[in-house]
Parts: C-alpha cells; structure tokens; sequence
C-alpha cells in the first residue's frame, strides 16, 4: 500500500483538515513536516468541530501523531493546544503522539521579533501572522536554535544562550527594547520542559520501522505551495517550503517515502493577507463567495480574499511539487451561479504568460485571461457519486483537470466527512 503526502496547493486554507481526517482513518501514522502553529486545520467529525494549528490530524481519531523536525515547535502553544483537544475528549499519550527530539523551539523573543518587525515595515508589510515562525526558523538555520532534545539538558544550556542573546540582544537594542532575561528564559523552558519531553522521540526511527512494516504513513503539509519559500509569491510567503519535496527533510525519510502526492485545491481561489492575487475579486461576487464559503482564517480569523479558480497557478503548484492528483473542495460553494471563469492565462504589457513571473512588479501588472463556462443551479452540497453532481459541474471539474495538467482524485462537496466523492484511491496506489 502507498504512502500518501497531502499538501496544499494553493495559498493554504484549501480545506486540507477534512481531506487529511478522511484519510487518516486508513492510514497507521499521521506526520507533520514543515510549518508551525500559523495554519490551521478545521476538522469536522459527527457533531464536534476541532480547530488545530500545531498537532497532526490524526490525533483526533487516535491515530499515531508525529510532529517532524522541519516544523517549529512553539511549547506553550502546544500545552494549551493539547489541553483544548483534552477538553473535548481527545486523550494524548505517548503512544499517539510523538515530536522530534530535534525540533526547533519558538520561545518568546521570537514572537516579539516578528511583531516588532512587522510594525516597523511600513509599506513592507507581508503580513505574518506575528507568531515567531519566521524568526525561529532563522535561529535554526544560523545554528543558535534551542531545540526539543535540550529541554533534557538545561543545565548545559549556557554556551547556547550566549550566541542567542549575541544575536537577540542586538536587534531588539535596534527597536528599543530590552535585552533578553536570560534567567526567566531558563525558568520558563523548566516550567514548560515536563510538559513537552514525555513526547520527544526519534521520530525518523519510528518512520522508518514504521515504513519497514508497511505501515501507511500519511505525510500532512501545511499552509499551500504559493506559501513556499521557494516557488511561491516570495516576499508574500511563509518561511518554510510547503512542497511535496520536503516531507522527506522535515521527517527523516528518504524521498521515496511520498508516495501519492495529492494536492488540495478550493473550487475557486482564496487568500489570506497582502500578495499578489491574480484573479481577485472586490465586487458583488468576491463577497458571494466568501459569505457563501465562511471564508475566515482558522488561526487568525483574518477574512480572506475571494477570486475565481486559477488554472495557472495550480497547474504551476502542481509541477512544481510533483502532484499525482487533486483533491478539489468547496465545489458547493458554486452552485447557484449562472456563469463561473476560470484564469487560463496572464497578459502583462500585451505580452501573454501561462505562468506567474517572479517579480513583484510584474505580478502587480497581471491581467487574468478569463474563459467562461456555463454555471448550473442544483445543490451539489452533499454528493457523494458522479451521479448525484449536474452535468455542468461534472464538465467543469473537467476542464480544471484539462488546465491543471493534473486528474482529479477527491471531490468534497460539503464539510463533512463522508461528503466525498472517491475516484481515485491514493492509498491504494
């Protein structure tokens, strides 16, 4: 049986929470690879609603839960995370989940960093979501990162401190503030220490006898590809790579490990805070649709910018992060409508694109080519076969097959679960 990779391949918010749930109840480990607590997954199951940020989706159906060593670990977030799950029902052991012992921590100071610095930015502004992700991973990456595995020796924690406060100390002195208190730094990492270490695990041994059984192991992404550091609206991204790719660095298996890549893309296109959005809507039926779609950030109840679906940039996710299939959500959000648009191209300064130029002056340009297609009124909310959508709506999920270079998987056509309309099994691959 295949292992599947889930990722995003828009700019998040794709609806990957129901996708991931409906798979983890046939796959035997779940596994987070890359992000923090800045996205968020919204996860419907019988009458209970459960909003995660941090843990994988599968510890809500019991599933063994890995949190990988290409995420950023924010402690505190976790204990309170665990603590609303707990609330509701959802028992943690470590026998369900699991976090790598070198998983960078989040700790304070870069939550600060990142408000301090978007506030300064004026015009600059890329709209993070203030939590620390960003300057974590640069502690990571300039080797000053404390790390899960050094809540076991905090005793020995000096030299490391040192290079922190080195680098620290100097950038809030720029903004005015204070440096670092290195003694409530270390008090606070004592108090949180007991609540994260019963976790902490090699998680690439576990993976990988995990693999040697022929357990399915279901790789869960976060945020989309048009957040990726790399290939996505670069400065209007977040700070980790969201492709395919990097489930294997961010969890200890090889690349081979993927298995079905299957990327979750909205019926239309949405977009949380600033970037450039090809295909936005500010009229009468940008709103329809955000209303239509309760279109609001799981984490950071942002509304989010509504447009019509873009063939382009999904074909460009797609290629980008080696998508075996789609799984395309909210097509119920669509109904209704007597004409729907699909952007099959950009024309900038007369000249025609079937990609996304990389530079922000040229993205600013963009014009979308529109093709029209005709919309259809029945209710497709609920369908769980091909039979029970329109003929239209079947012939529009065939055209975004055409455009995207890429078949359609998956059909969900409401937040629940079971609303799912299956034409290609990927475990089955």
């Amino acid at each position: 049986m295949a292992n599947v990779t889930v990722i995003g391949a828009q700019w998040g918010d794709e609806g990957k929470g129901k996708i991931v749930d409906w798979l983890a109840s046939r796959a035997d480990v779940v596994v987070r690879f890359q992000g923090g607590h800045n996205a968020g997954h919204t996860l419907v199951v019988g009458d209970q609603t459960y909003k995660l940020s941090l843990l994988p989706s599968g510890i809500v159906r019991g599933t063994l839960s890995v949190i990988g060593n290409g995420v950023v670990l924010d402690p505190w977030h976790l204990r309170d995370e665990i603590k609303k799950l707990s609330d509701q029902g959802v028992k943690m052991t470590p026998d369900t989940l699991q976090i790598a012992e070198t998983c960078p921590l989040i700790l304070p100071f870069h939550r600060d960093l990142d408000g301090l610095r978007e506030d300064a930015s004026g015009a600059g502004k890329i709209g993070t979501t203030r939590r620390g992700i960003g300057p974590a991973y640069e502690d990571k990456v300039g080797r000053r990162a404390i790390r899960v595995c050094d809540l076991a020796h905090l005793d020995d924690l000096g030299p490391l401190v040192d290079r922190l406060c080195a680098h620290h100390d100097a950038l809030r002195a720029g903004f005015g503030e204070p440096p670092i208190d290195r003694q409530r730094l270390i008090d606070d990492l004592k108090e949180i220490a007991p609540t994260v270490l019963p976790y902490a695990k090699p998680v690439w041994w576990t993976l990988n006898e995990a693999r040697l059984r022929g357990d399915r192991i279901l790789f869960e992404g976060a945020q989309g590809v048009l957040l990726d550091v790399d290939h996505g609206t670069y400065p209007f991204v977040t700070s980790s790579n969201t492709i395919a790719g990097t489930a294997a660095g961010g969890s200890g298996l090889g690349p081979n490990a993927a298995g079905f890549v299957l990327g979750i893309v909205k019926a239309y296109t949405t977009r949380v805070g600033a970037g450039p959005f090809p295909t936005e809507l500010t009229d009468e039926t940008g709103e329809r649709l955000g209303v239509r779609g309760h279109e609001f950030g799981t984490v950071t109840g942002r509304k989010r910018r509504c447009g019509w679906f873009d063939a382009v940039l999904v074909r460009q996710a797609a290629a980008v992060s080696g998508i075996t299939g789609i799984a395309l959500t909210k097509l119920d959000v669509l109904d209704g409508f007597d004409e729907l648009r699909i952007c099959t191209g950009y024309r900038i300064d007369g000249r025609t694109f079937d990609y996304l130029p990389p530079h922000a002056r040229e993205q600013a340009q963009v014009e979308p080519i529109y093709e029209t297609i005709e919309g259809w009124s029945q209710s497709t909310a609920g369908a769980r076969s091909w039979a029970e959508l329109p003929a239209q709506a079947i012939k529009y999920i065939r055209r975004v097959e055409e455009l995207i270079r890429c078949p359609v998987a998956l059909v969900s056509t409401s937040p629940e679960r079971e609303d799912t309309i299956l034409v290609r099994d990927p475990f089955a691959d």
